[in-house]
């Protein structure tokens, strides 16, 4: 895919969203486009859009290890809560963080997401809030 393609079209899979990200696109503006996808997809398309890995973005972006493990952490916790497969590709160790990582730069705030993280994500040490991946 052309840097075009990428910027101006709702990614339809996690693998997608990859792409789009070492091509530069915005993290927040494409993980909402493709969550919004994904949510209203019917379940078959649903476990498509996250079965194909997505390519690791270690030293390709900035975060790109963190990324490499969120990547990994939204296809699980979207298969666990929408009753799909988990697949494979998230259970790899390139794809966990060997520190913790915590969406909040205030601190006092980091005991609240380490609670409420969801467990996709606490086992890879990304420490988000309980509704990270919630669409309005």
């Amino acid at each position: 895919m052309n840097r075009e393609t990428l910027l101006f079209r709702r990614p339809g899979s996690l693998s997608e969203f990859a792409e789009a990200l070492a091509a530069g696109n915005e993290y927040d503006w494409s993980l909402g486009e493709f969550l919004d996808a994904f949510y209203g997809a019917p379940p078959k398309e649903q476990q498509e859009m996250i079965q194909k890995e997505p390519e690791l973005l270690a030293g390709k972006m900035g975060n790109g290890v963190v990324m490499d493990a969120y990547l990994a952490a939204t296809a699980e916790y979207l298969a666990w809560h929408h009753g799909l497969e988990n697949p494979e590709w998230t259970q790899v160790s390139s794809r966990v963080l060997r520190e913790p990582w915590f969406a909040t730069d205030i601190r006092g705030l980091w005991p609240l997401v380490s609670m409420e993280s969801p467990a996709a994500f606490r086992r890879r040490n990304l420490f988000v809030s309980g509704n990270a991946l919630s669409r309005a």
